[in-house]
């Protein structure tokens, strides 16, 4: 293989239940070097006639070398093989709602762009999870008797908190903090049957942060907001702001929305749509058990993105969990037949952000799938990201 070490990436993909891993090591470049490449159980090692290059993997992964298989170059990658592999890392993702906070525990809602309390010294009785969107037909099926909760909308009392798919419902009766859903320009409405007409303010049921001007929710009704999962953050009142970078928050509250509704509901399809029900994106959850470890990026040829600064920072033989999906873009009226397929399948289930959250979740998908080797980056016709 002719490479120069220095210049040489690593990729490594574990998949911890199936205990197996895909190693990339990066395409030769012309007028390189001949190199000896050596397989370790904790580390990769390089040698060319100008010197040796080790690469130490994190202590929670262990490889088994006698296990190598399925060597091939693969053009534009470089060299591929698979093997053995050990990994327990267990790395926890960003708590949507802090359950670890003992019941009866006062609690501070915060907009997670900027960190402006939302609701101070909050007092949750109650945290809930909210049934699915067919409850109500599952009900009238399985009762002998008039359904008791029909046209009867399941919302908090003032220290409870329902936890839906993407957003939590919280009563905001007594709270110091009362977000107004703004106004949008007046309009003409007819009032008789003269046609007489007047102007009159169309509501809008946005909730947005006053100081940020990030949309944080919408009003359900007079005294029930909803919060999507990805502009709020919930901590105990004792505890001071997270400052989590926010492509990281996004990333994570995403990967346990998927994980969760694939596991309870068996469902590995979704649409990613904005409050107006527009489709942003197409994602197909592939698995969430992969570890990713990639080594020698050259930053230089990153270009920064706000929304990515924390992926710039990363160590370069640091291991993170991932989970495999596959993904359409759908703006720009990209993909219309397949939005039309998809909206009609039952077994494709909706997850609704913000507008500006699906199109930064968009943005992440793109960046994510750009750092891939070249071979991972589409799968038919979708896109993959890691």
């Amino acid at each position: 293989m002719a490479a120069t070490a220095a210049e040489t990436r690593m990729f490594l993909e574990v998949r911890r239940q199936l205990q197996s891993a895909l190693l990339i090591l990066g395409e030769p470049k012309e007028g390189g070097m001949p190199m000896d490449i050596s397989i370790m159980p904790s580390s990769l090692q390089m040698k060319t006639p100008e010197g040796c290059t080790e690469i130490q993997l994190p202590a929670e992964v262990r490889l088994v070398p006698s296990s190598c298989r399925g060597l091939q170059f693969v053009t534009g990658d470089g060299l591929h093989l698979r093997l053995q592999a050990q990994a327990e890392l267990g790395t926890k993702l960003i708590s949507m709602f802090n359950q670890s906070s003992q019941a009866q525990e006062c609690c501070t809602f915060y907009c997670q762009s900027c960190g402006e309390v939302i609701i101070k010294d909050r007092k949750l009785l109650r945290v809930l999870p909210l049934p699915s969107e067919n409850w109500e037909a599952l009900v009238g099926e399985w009762c002998c008797h008039p359904d008791p909760f029909a046209n009867k909308p399941l919302h908090p009392q003032e220290n409870d908190c329902f936890i839906g798919d993407s957003f939590f419902l919280v009563n905001l009766r007594t709270s110091l903090w009362q977000p107004r859903p703004e106004l949008s320009p007046v309009e003409m409405c007819c009032v008789s049957s003269d046609n007489h007409c007047k102007l009159e303010p169309k509501a809008n049921t946005k909730v947005i942060c006053k100081r940020c001007k990030v949309m944080l929710g919408e009003t359900v009704s007079s005294e029930t907001t909803k919060f999507y999962m990805t502009e709020i953050i919930i901590q105990s009142s004792e505890r001071s702001f997270p400052i989590i970078p926010r492509s990281r928050f996004v990333q994570s509250v995403i990967t346990q929305c998927l994980v969760q509704l694939s596991s309870a509901r068996s469902t590995f399809r979704f649409r990613i749509q904005g409050q107006d029900d527009k489709v942003y994106i197409l994602l197909w959850l592939l698995n969430s058990d992969s570890l990713v470890i990639e080594s020698l990026r050259n930053s230089k040829y990153i270009k920064k993105f706000p929304l990515l600064e924390d992926t710039l920072k990363a160590d370069s033989s640091s291991a993170w969990s991932a989970i495999k999906v596959l993904y359409q873009p759908c703006i720009k009226s990209r993909n219309e037949k397949l939005v039309n397929l998809w909206e009609s399948d039952i077994s494709v289930h909706p997850l609704t952000l913000p507008s500006a959250t699906c199109l930064e979740l968009l943005l992440i998908l793109s960046r994510s799938n750009a750092n891939l080797p070249s071979s991972l980056r589409h799968m038919n016709s979708f896109q993959r990201k890691k």
